[in-house]
């Protein structure tokens, strides 16, 4: 069998000759990485539609910020437990029902932060958009999926 290279070093990374602990941190920075990229992929939804919403619907930006994420997290969500998780089937109305509470947070974390920064900052609101999206998905929206939504 013809393995190529990336192949090879995938089967490397996960070979018995690394120990345990090290197989832990690279599975833990794999799903770190899938969490991120499901997370890009929600906040394409998510961006997407809030500037269809205020461009060209005319919705206040708030409104559209709304819409959006909702839109977002739903993506998220799908994509971080069938993907980055890997969740078996079942559980997943209690599931759905943390995700629901987390995203609650941010849904008043985002609005609260892509005001701040568009109101006080003069910033646009996309790029307040885009600000609070990076620091909510890579601290709160991260933490509490891993230990609280998807925790095994």
């Amino acid at each position: 069998m013809d393995l190529s290279s990336s192949d090879i070093f995938v089967k490397k990374i996960y070979s018995l000759e690394y120990p345990k602990e090290n197989q832990e941190i690279q599975s833990a920075w794999i799903v770190f990485i899938k969490v991120q990229a499901a997370s890009v992929l929600g906040s394409g939804v998510d961006f997407l539609l809030t500037y269809i919403l205020a461009e060209y619907v005319h919705c206040w930006y708030i409104l559209g910020n709304f819409v959006g994420n909702i839109a977002g997290g739903i993506t998220q969500f799908l994509l971080c437990r069938n993907w980055a998780f890997q969740m078996p089937p079942g559980r997943i109305g209690s599931q759905a029902l943390k995700f629901t509470a987390v995203f609650a947070g941010n849904l008043i974390l985002s609005a609260a932060l892509v005001y701040l920064l568009t109101h006080f900052l003069g910033l646009h609101y996309m790029l307040s958009k885009l600000m609070s999206s990076i620091i909510l998905g890579v601290s709160y929206n991260y933490l509490l999926q891993k230990y609280l939504v998807f925790a095994g």
